[in-house]
């Protein structure tokens, strides 16, 4: 599915002064070539674009659950892994737009399906899920793959992570980096205990998109459990079972300079 036939941009960016000051240029420059600019995310645009670094791409697109208008980011914080542009690139941004000189990338949703004593709910993710203890309290987490037990994770956590995520939190926590060519889930501890008492592995695990992945906490942490949505935490009591796969939708993300995930990689992180 194609980019909207109308000439209505999105605008969103954090309360950072140099965000702000990007974005009223940007709105100057847009409204002088014909373009018509909204503050909100709505469905009636060509394109939302979200100014400030990664946390405010991921907090824009939760915010409009998931918009199936396509996403484009302009960094204004540090490391900017999803904001292709800089404040410096709005004109050959605009010429792009009207030039229709850009290509559309489709990625994964990650779902969880949380089930609690009483009820059931799903989140959704671009990069990760993270199960957490409360007040970073020492958790304990059944892990089943295709349905037999796998191993007991023990220590802070763990998280469940899409290709494209594998270079956000999984990564600072050891985990590999996967081309999002591939459809997998990546399974990585966060912080493992490893002594007489509790044995658990120290590295990630990969596993292919189509393995059924369900963890179930211990019933002393069944209430002691966060869940980290790309950095958006909820809190539920009860929580039995948790199973994780992908949503079947798919996040439009609206590239300009057409570079590779490995060129974006190789600057970030080399």
């Amino acid at each position: 599915m194609g980019i909207s036939e109308n000439s209505n941009i999105n605008i969103v960016h954090n309360h950072k002064t140099n965000s702000i000051e990007t974005a009223n240029e940007l709105k100057g420059k847009l409204r002088s070539r014909g373009f018509t600019v909204s503050d909100t995310i709505s469905e009636d645009a060509m394109v939302n674009i979200c100014i400030g670094g990664d946390g405010a791409f991921l907090r824009a697109v939760h915010a409009s659950n998931f918009s199936s208008v396509p996403f484009l980011g302009i960094n204004t914080g540090h490391l900017g892994f999803f904001q292709e542009l800089c404040p410096s690139d709005l004109d050959e941004l605009i010429d792009s737009l009207e030039q229709k000189s850009y290509s559309i990338e489709e990625i994964e949703l990650l779902k969880a399906t949380v089930y609690t004593k009483h009820d059931s709910f799903t989140v959704k993710a671009i990069n990760e899920i993270a199960i957490k203890g409360v007040s970073s309290k020492v958790i304990h987490i059944d892990v089943y793959i295709d349905g037999d037990i796998f191993e007991k994770v023990s220590g802070d956590g763990l998280i469940v992570s899409t290709p494209i995520g594998s270079t956000a939190y999984n990564f600072s926590c050891g985990g590999s980096i996967i081309s999002p060519k591939l459809k997998t889930l990546q399974i990585t501890p966060i912080a493992p205990i490893n002594s007489k008492a509790y044995r658990c592995m120290n590295n990630s695990l990969i596993v292919p998109s189509c393995s059924s992945l369900v963890v179930r906490p211990e019933y002393r942490d069944e209430s002691s459990l966060s869940i980290i949505s790309d950095g958006i935490q909820y809190n539920h009591h009860g929580i039995r079972e948790i199973s994780f796969g992908y949503s079947g939708h798919k996040l439009k993300k609206l590239t300009v300079e057409g570079k590779s995930f490995w060129n974006n990689v190789r600057e970030k992180f080399l």
